[in-house]
């Protein structure tokens, strides 16, 4: 696989082209990378907080999932994306996000702040609610266009990062994979760990697009909106609601 290999669109409903080369020429610069900022996502505001799905906004519109372990950086990402400094509160804790947190871009489209995984030290009775209310959001929230998911790039597809996948195959979600904290690699390492993932992806026959992410350093944000767009509607593939 060249370092110009893209992972192209697939049937699941994942629309974005994602070029290795050029986002591994942004992760070597030493200055934050200037972004072209997608207003629908900088408007975005918080709109509540709910222990399980039961309680969730109406299932109506269309919103997309952000998930990942606990210590993946997934607040961080959520602020970046969004160009705003503490839309997702940001612990030095792991696993303080133990609700599902939605978030309104407009009347019609959400992001979602899902519970982080597998790192959090809480109680096992809380992380079995949390697995149960996960699968059934996965399985019944007819809203859910995507699922958007965080994995630190030194430590990718870790068993939990597995399960969630496995779910999203299982649903039929439309998946896209962000290796967060891509500048805390250098130059060659971020390119072998973008190249094993994505021949991971490959070998195992599992229906995803991958993406190198830094909120420190701004790389990859364009790539996150093209996705979002895609899955909201917005943009070039803007579709109004009645």
């Amino acid at each position: 696989m060249s370092t110009n290999h893209r992972l192209e669109i697939n049937r699941g409903g994942i629309e974005c082209t994602t070029k290795i080369t050029s986002q591994l020429k942004r992760i070597s610069k030493s200055k934050t990378t200037t972004i072209n900022m997608n207003s629908n996502y900088r408007q975005a505001t918080f709109l509540t907080s709910v222990p399980r799905v039961g309680l969730a906004p109406n299932d109506e519109g269309l919103e997309v999932a952000f998930a990942g372990r606990s210590n993946a950086g997934k607040s961080s990402a959520l602020n970046a994306i969004t160009s705003q400094k503490s839309l997702a509160r940001i612990s030095k804790t792991p696993g303080r996000t133990q609700q599902l947190n939605f978030f309104k871009i407009d009347d019609n489209r959400r992001l979602v702040d899902l519970p982080g995984y597998g790192y959090a030290k809480v109680p096992a009775r809380i992380k079995q609610q949390w697995q149960q209310a996960m699968e059934h959001y996965f399985q019944k929230r007819r809203s859910l266009c995507g699922i958007f998911l965080l994995m630190d790039i030194r430590n990718p597809l870790t068993e939990f990062d597995r399960q969630m996948i496995e779910w999203c195959q299982h649903c039929k979600r439309p998946l896209h994979i962000a290796l967060t904290k891509s500048d805390k690699l250098k130059f060659g390492a971020a390119k072998n760990s973008l190249l094993q993932v994505s021949r991971t992806l490959e070998s195992e026959q599992l229906k995803a697009s991958v993406q190198l992410f830094s909120a420190t350093k701004k790389v990859g944000i364009d790539d996150a909106h093209k996705i979002l767009d895609f899955w909201l509607h917005l943009g070039e593939n803007k579709k109004e609601f009645r």
